[in-house]
């Protein structure tokens, strides 16, 4: 019997029949401010989850270790079991809201190098900075991992820079969540999609992220589907 494991900001996550198999369902909510503000928004899950799935399914084909398996419903995808790292790691390739106002820059400038950080997974701490020096004192995860780990994100990066680009997008920074499977085996978790990297359309710089819910900046479904329009049009280019 199927139980629900864990109910987070946007998805659920539910047992099945195999062990090392979980069910995602997304949800139509939307949180900001570490679920201080917090919406329910009609079609939201639905969108995120075909987001996710293009990307996902898009990075195996580059050879991207991830614990996606399969869409099996507009709002659910079926994932393998992982053991999570409680860390969030963000590349950054343009300043962008915490950054910009962090460090006093405007939002737009564009780093030569991305940048880098890594977060501790805790609302209830506000998700503070957390370095590697941090990591490997509290056990977190070991400096092997931490190195194959920002491997991957920056092989993601070079990847989805590429394609959104393409698709009339900026990637100007993301988060990304990693796990480890049965095997030990390090993959992508969580999802990708807007509600966890910002977008800027290439040409008016206009917001097509959860910045839009954030700064109250238009209907954030309609530009969530946007996106997805996008990426299925690009990406059925490239299958031609």
């Amino acid at each position: 019997m199927e139980k629900l494991i864990y109910t987070g900001k946007a998805k659920q996550m539910w047992s099945t029949d195999d062990e090392n198999i979980l069910r995602v369902v997304y949800m139509d909510q939307a949180t900001a401010l570490n679920g201080k503000k917090k919406d329910q928004i009609e079609g939201k899950g639905h969108v995120n989850n075909e987001i996710s799935t293009l990307i996902f399914e898009y990075l195996a084909k580059n050879a991207i270790p991830t614990h996606f398996i399969k869409k099996i419903s507009s709002t659910e995808e079926l994932v393998k079991k992982v053991k999570i790292f409680p860390l969030e790691f963000v590349t950054r390739n343009i300043a962008a809201g915490h950054f910009a106002t962090r460090f006093g820059v405007e939002e737009g400038l564009a780093f030569k190098k991305p940048v880098e950080e890594t977060y501790y997974k805790s609302d209830e701490l506000d998700d503070p900075f957390m370095n590697e020096s941090q990591a490997l004192a509290l056990e977190i995860a070991t400096e092997t991992e931490l190195q194959s780990i920002w491997q991957i994100s920056r092989k993601v990066n070079v990847l989805l820079t590429k394609l959104f680009e393409k698709a009339g997008m900026q990637l100007v920074d993301f988060k990304l969540e990693f796990g480890c499977l049965t095997d030990g085996t390090i993959v992508l978790a969580d999802e990708f999609s807007p509600d966890n990297c910002r977008l800027w359309d290439l040409t008016t710089k206009k917001h097509m992220d959860k910045d839009v819910y954030r700064r109250e900046l238009g209907d954030i479904t309609s530009v969530y589907e946007e996106v997805l329009r996008r990426l299925r049009n690009e990406l059925a280019k490239e299958v031609q």
